[in-house]
């Protein structure tokens, strides 16, 4: 991983989601009325944390996850429901704090928050970890490399999503640098689901992990798609 260009990236990330556009993205992740785009993208946010959601086990007790990426902590709610012990950290400590607010008491005990870097060792050892949206920023090397730093700290799955490379994307993309500044995240860098396959084929220490299940989520200005690497 090219450690200058990670980390460069990385504070442009926190900044937009920690200052450019966090009301937008407060708004987003509840259940206030939001015009037809961004109820697009929510629609798409949702059935993409359901299908991820859906490869986790039913029953979580006993397991731990890293909710690598969690934002105002929908998903990390959800695993928690279902027993598991969660860390959640996410770049911006604006939208760490909307999601401990959001917490319901109940799971205080199941879930940490954190504020900094998904790659902090200090983070531990987790049985799952999910990334949902959160590598889709960086470019393609930098992106399995931070896949593969998080697989060594899992013991058995790691479920991401990547910016799958598409016409449609790239003429999304351009039409969304016309939107004021609030209204688009950091440029999403989009990668073709084959050279995201040969690259992590290729990574040496992704070489205990297996492609598993996959599934492509389009949802008007939403397009994702979700990738399982499941240990061998």
């Amino acid at each position: 991983m090219n450690a200058t260009t990670y980390t460069d990236r990385r504070g442009e990330i926190e900044t937009y989601f920690d200052r450019t556009a966090v009301k937008a993205w407060e708004r987003l992740t509840s259940t206030a009325p939001v015009g037809r785009i961004r109820a697009s993208v929510r629609a798409g946010r949702d059935q993409m944390r359901n299908t991820l959601l859906g490869w986790l086990p039913a029953d979580m007790h006993g397991l731990r996850l890293l909710d690598a990426g969690c934002g105002t902590g929908a998903l990390a709610v959800e695993a928690a429901h279902r027993g598991a012990k969660v860390v959640a950290i996410d770049l911006s400590p604006t939208l760490v704090g909307i999601a401990r607010e959001r917490l319901p008491s109940e799971l205080a005990h199941r879930i940490d928050f954190h504020a900094g870097d998904m790659l902090d060792p200090a983070l531990g050892i987790f049985d799952y970890v999910v990334g949902m949206d959160s590598i889709i920023h960086y470019e393609a090397a930098d992106a399995v490399r931070v896949i593969a730093g998080l697989a060594q700290r899992t013991e058995r799955a790691v479920l991401f999503t990547f910016a799958p490379k598409t016409p449609l994307l790239a003429t999304m993309r351009h039409v969304g640098r016309l939107f004021p500044k609030g209204d688009r995240a950091p440029s999403i860098v989009p990668v073709s689901p084959s050279d995201l396959s040969r690259r992590v084929a290729a990574e040496p220490s992704l070489a205990a992990f297996r492609a598993g299940r996959t599934l492509r989520v389009a949802s008007g200005f939403y397009k994702s798609q979700a990738l399982e690497l499941a240990r061998t």
